[in-house]
């Protein structure tokens, strides 16, 4: 609701001289700065070793463990078939006995170091208007935990259920079953969701809205964005930890109940990262990210490296597949791809922190970085 308006246009020169978010990023007034200093880890490695999956030419790799670390290279050089195909598959076959074969490989070493491996990418947090970042995060169980305890809700003996929009014959809206959609299928088409006329899209019938916590109903809780979802349970300090992790991430503009549907691939993924954040640490995880900046601006990529740095400040291991410059400049350590990508690809050109990548003289990714970390 913070958007929608046109804040500035024109050609280039012109728009340098607004003092919007982007002028400001373009101009160079505001940027993505470079760590001072790049992290050791935890001294752990895990190593893939002898990978030859697709064009990869029977490389080793190793990634220090408790750093951020950035696969780069040209596209086609093969970094989706190390990260994802390889380690990926491998680490979710020992941890979760999945059934998805892992690329070529000989053996990787260290995953005794870790106790878990979490994708997140920009797929949305569920298929249907009945998830959303309330449900996703969990702290809907909680706002509805606090509604069971009005008195109205006491005596009457509501429990949770009766403040759930997915418990059949509890306190949800049932000609939409709870969605505050019906769906109309298209043949040929998307399914098209209409907003339910007996609920009014409020998802809840009549004896459910008839609680009221400090005036509000859950259905205009849903309704609340994170800021003033925080604001009003500013005393419950459980609700308040789960919403400021929204926040932080830059998603205090959403709505508690925005239907996952609505979503954008970049406010998905953030909605899982502060998930991922909640969860109680142990250290030892590690993260894969698929070019998690596609689509973002520059403030939204600050935001996101402020969340992955989070994450790696716990112990934790994040790789990231990554062509932006800002994100490969501020990572621990790099593993380059290349030179190139199909048959020209599938080498280890370099792999050191940034500043040792840009003095490699084959690297293509190194020669960009040199353009943005030489004085």
């Amino acid at each position: 609701k913070h958007g929608g308006n046109i804040i500035g246009q024109g050609t280039l020169a012109q728009f340098k001289k607004l003092h919007t978010s982007t002028a400001q990023y373009l101009t160079g007034a505001d940027e993505i700065s470079a760590p001072k200093k790049y992290r050791k880890g935890s001294g752990n490695t895990v190593v893939v070793q002898g990978a030859t999956g697709f064009n990869l030419k029977n490389i080793d790799a190793a990634f220090p463990l408790g750093t951020l670390i950035c696969v780069t290279g040209v596209s086609g050089s093969g970094k989706s078939t190390l990260v994802i195909d390889i380690l990926g598959r491998a680490l979710a076959r020992h941890f979760y006995r999945a059934k998805d074969e892992p690329g070529a490989h000989k053996s990787i070493k260290g995953l005794s170091f870790i106790d878990k491996v979490i994708a997140i990418d920009q797929s949305p947090i569920g298929r249907t208007p009945r998830s959303n970042p309330a449900t996703y995060t969990g702290v809907f169980t909680l706002i509805r935990d606090t509604f069971t305890e009005v008195q109205e809700a006491r005596a009457r003996g509501y429990d949770a259920g009766k403040f759930s929009f997915n418990v059949k014959g509890g306190g949800r809206c049932e000609a939409c079953a709870g969605e505050g959609y019906v769906r109309i299928p298209m043949q040929f088409l998307s399914d098209v969701f209409v907003e339910c006329e007996a609920c009014e899209g409020k998802r809840y019938n009549q004896e459910a809205l008839e609680i009221h916590y400090r005036g509000k109903t859950i259905a205009d809780v849903l309704e609340m964005t994170v800021e003033e979802a925080r604001q009003f349970f500013s005393d419950t300090p459980a609700i308040v930890e789960k919403l400021r992790l929204l926040e932080e991430v830059g998603l205090g503009y959403v709505s508690l109940g925005q239907p996952a549907t609505t979503l954008s691939g970049g406010e998905a993924q953030r909605v899982k990262l502060a998930t991922e954040l909640s969860r109680r640490a142990t250290g030892k995880t590690l993260y894969i990210l698929d070019e998690p900046t596609t689509g973002l601006h520059f403030d939204d990529i600050k935001r996101l490296l402020h969340v992955l740095n989070a994450l790696v400040d716990k112990g934790n291991t994040v790789i990231i597949i990554e062509h932006n410059i800002d994100v490969i400049k501020c990572a621990d350590w790099i593993l380059d791809l290349g030179p190139e990508g199909g048959k020209r690809g599938g080498e280890m050109v370099a792999a050191g922190t940034p500043n040792d990548v840009m003095k490699v003289s084959k690297s293509l990714t190194g020669k960009y970085l040199k353009e943005v970390l030489s004085p």
